[in-house]
């Protein structure tokens, strides 16, 4: 009986420890397949213009949010983002004046390069830098 006892006791025991842990391990496991990714900032060549956001994957799409700042009036900062999909690359550009925030999102995306350029599509750019 004592030992009848003792074996429905750990039994409930375990039980109610596997219950505790669940949530715990669900978290860690969803929380370890979206890493995100800081960057920036990232100016242009002259320094009059810069970009800087957060990248990361989650459900098999890459999302990225950036931001850009410059100087309010007058010629415009530009953002360009280079990405690796399906086996080509692909590019596109946003232009700004003082300050702007945008997103995008794409599935299979294998890489990521920006630059910020500035006064043009492609006058003053700076560095280009992987982001993911």
């Amino acid at each position: 009986m004592r030992k009848t006892l003792a074996a429905v006791t750990l039994a409930g025991s375990m039980a109610v420890t596997a219950l505790a842990l669940t949530p715990a391990a669900q978290a860690a496991t969803h929380s370890a397949s979206t890493t995100t990714v800081s960057w920036g900032k990232f100016f242009s060549s002259d320094h009059k213009a810069y970009t800087f956001g957060k990248t990361f994957n989650h459900g098999g799409a890459v999302h990225t949010t950036w931001y850009g700042v410059d100087k309010v009036g007058g010629k415009k900062g530009w953002v360009w983002f280079e990405y690796y999909k399906n086996g080509s690359w692909h590019r596109f550009n946003h232009s700004w004046d003082g300050k702007a925030t945008g997103s995008w999102k794409g599935h299979g995306i294998k890489k990521i390069y920006t630059f910020t350029c500035w006064a043009g599509k492609f006058d003053n750019c700076g560095k280009k830098y992987r982001i993911y």
